[in-house]
């Protein structure tokens, strides 16, 4: 028996029932593989647009929110980002930089007990305040931080 010939064949077969599938409009390749887009949330030309937009308006201050961030940063470009809730049952977490043309940077959720921290880069138009956004237990939850921009990023 040839193992290459059998896993081609096993594999070719799968590629044509999902295609058969999709072509049947059983399978929707966009809805089956992302989540939903809240256009009208990262689409907000202002903070407070894009909190309300994205339901995390009304957020009451927290310090189990952990954020660290560059008290300033060099290139707007590249702007590291890590946060952590200390608040039990955090099922999501925002980044908003309230000064960016799309103030809504990511918006992150946590299933099944997932720890809820995120580390990326985002970019900065200028100075601004980066907040960091929680939903847990029903209720929104918010810190902030600074961070001084030094080199322009998505702005210049």
């Amino acid at each position: 028996m040839n193992q290459e010939r059998r896993t081609f064949l096993k594999s070719a077969g799968a590629v044509g029932a999902i295609a058969v599938a999709i072509a049947a409009g059983l399978l929707k390749p966009g809805e089956a593989f992302a989540a939903a887009w809240n256009s009208l949330a990262f689409t907000a030309k202002t903070a407070t647009d894009a909190l309300t937009n994205s339901g995390y308006s009304g957020a009451s201050e927290s310090n189990d929110i952990l954020i660290k961030v560059p008290e300033i940063a060099e290139n707007g470009a590249v702007v590291p980002v890590e946060a952590t809730s200390n608040i039990p049952g955090t099922t999501s977490m925002a980044i908003f930089v309230d000064k960016n043309p799309n103030p809504l940077i990511a918006d992150f959720t946590f299933l099944n007990g997932a720890e809820p921290f995120i580390s990326t880069r985002v970019k900065m138009a200028m100075t601004s305040i980066v907040r960091i956004s929680v939903k847990a237990g029903g209720k929104a939850y918010t810190a902030s931080r600074e961070v001084k921009v030094t080199i322009g990023g998505c702005g210049g």
